[in-house]
């Protein structure tokens, strides 16, 4: 059985969920988003609640089943409250600066790198190596997150390079005379 299956999504205030058949519409204060649950579950909603059960007892319906209730969790909690992900810039030279819809990286190259922010997702930089990734996608947002940190991942000798505020670098010992 399920644990994260079995638990009903409760949709806060200001928060508005439609069902039509297994597709999933909420619309919140951030915007809105839909979610097509798979035909291996059954999604309803019972007391306000959105609930998530298997149409059937195979592996394939247990799968979905969790799955489909942390996706319309996700899309709640995108539209009300919104994802961040947090870069932190180390190295001498490298920033960032957001202008517009793009993100204007220097990272010891010899250009410039111009980053098209994609729709829906907005980028800021409150210091020059800091930059936040924020919008109602978890998904999106975490793969322009990737996509930025694609351009410098950092290094294990000096941790020069784009990482993500929580992550840690192994460090490694440089060679020894």
């Amino acid at each position: 059985m399920s644990r994260i299956g079995k638990r009903p999504v409760e949709a806060p205030q200001g928060v508005e969920i439609k069902l039509d058949g297994n597709t999933v519409n909420v619309k919140g204060p951030k915007g809105q988003r839909s979610f097509t649950a798979p035909d291996d579950v059954v999604v309803a909603m019972e007391e306000g609640a959105v609930t998530v059960k298997p149409a059937n007892d195979t592996q394939r319906a247990r799968q979905m089943w969790g799955m489909s209730r942390t996706q319309i969790e996700n899309c709640v909690k995108g539209v009300n409250e919104g994802f961040t992900r947090k870069l932190e810039i180390q190295g001498v030279g490298y920033r960032a600066q957001a202008q517009g819809n793009s993100l204007k990286l220097s990272l010891g190259y010899s250009h410039d790198i111009d980053f098209a922010i994609p729709e829906g997702i907005e980028v800021k930089t409150p210091k020059p190596t800091e930059i936040e990734v924020s919008g109602i996608d978890q998904q999106q947002v975490g793969q322009v997150a990737a996509n930025i940190r694609e351009w410098r991942k950092p290094e294990p000798y000096k941790g020069k390079g784009i990482r993500y505020a929580d992550e840690y670098i192994f460090r490694k010992e440089g060679k020894k005379k």
